[in-house]
Order: C-alpha cells, then structure tokens, then sequence
C-alpha cells in the first residue's frame, strides 16, 4: 500500500526525497527502498534531472502497469490509514 500512496503523489504533483518526507513522515531510507521497489507491482518511475546536482530534480510516474490510478485516487484516505500516514491538505487534495 505504501507504493500505492508514492506513486499517487508522485503522478500528482513533482516530488524528490525532501518533499516526500516533509508530506508522509517517512524517512528517506523507507522511501528509497519503496520506490527502488516499484517494478515489484508493475509501475514504472524514473527520476527527471533538474540543475547540475544529483539530488536536483524529480520522480515521475512513467506507467502504472496493471494498477488503475483512478481506483489509487478513489481509495486514498484509505490507503493513508492502512499505512498510517496523516494525509495533510495538500495530499488530500
């Protein structure tokens, strides 16, 4: 579930590490791990190179595979809950 709620935020808006946890609390060694995961259930991601640092820039959903996005927006607030994360405005929007 966590994947799903990622990968939700990041087909939603441009995020790297930093602004990741600020929006989920999670640390980044999670998220890392999480996102280096992706291919196990079929989306596809990579990481867009912004500015000369290799930090500068963000993740972007290439495909979500087998996985419906609408039925991920659909069923946010649930998947926040079953991973424990506190949706802010800014995800629940």
């Amino acid at each position: 579930m966590r994947k799903l709620y990622l990968a939700h935020l990041m087909d939603d808006d441009r995020h790297n590490l930093l602004s990741l946890n600020k929006l989920t609390g999670m640390p980044r060694r999670t998220l890392q791990d999480a996102i280096a995961a992706f291919e196990d259930i079929g989306i596809r991601v990579e990481f867009v190179q912004e500015g000369s640092r290799n930090n500068a820039g963000y993740y972007r959903i290439v495909t979500w595979g087998p996985i419906s996005s609408a039925w991920v927006d659909t069923h946010l607030t649930e998947i926040a809950d079953l991973i424990g994360v506190v949706e802010s405005d800014e995800t629940a929007a």
